[in-house]
């Protein structure tokens, strides 16, 4: 299943007043290919939560190269966000694969 993503990374946003919080500033968009893994249920705070994983497929290039667990992805149709837990180049180092989750905190 092919997807438009686009790539966050937290950064420092001016607050208006003299001093700066964190938030998701967008680095880049492409197109990503997504394979869904069996998902999990976990109880957090006493509150069922789904977890999906995923791994998610998308060309290696230099925007691409600089993804890092830090970072979330979004999917940008349907508005799901995912914390990206590793990021590895392919065998023929053409791509790069990323395992992300959905459904649970950074």
């Amino acid at each position: 299943m092919i997807e438009a993503v686009a790539f966050d990374a937290l950064a420092g946003v001016p607050d208006g007043s003299g001093g700066e919080n964190q938030d998701w500033v967008e680095q880049f968009t492409t197109r990503a290919h997504f394979r869904y893994l069996r998902g999990s249920e976990a109880v957090i705070a006493a509150r069922l939560q789904g977890k999906q994983p995923v791994v998610v497929t998308v060309r290696a290039n230099s925007s691409t190269r600089a993804i890092t667990p830090e970072w979330q992805m979004r999917d940008t149709r349907r508005g799901t966000a995912y914390n990206i837990r590793t990021a590895v180049p392919s065998d023929d180092r053409l791509y790069i694969e990323l395992t992300c989750e959905s459904g649970v905190m950074v």
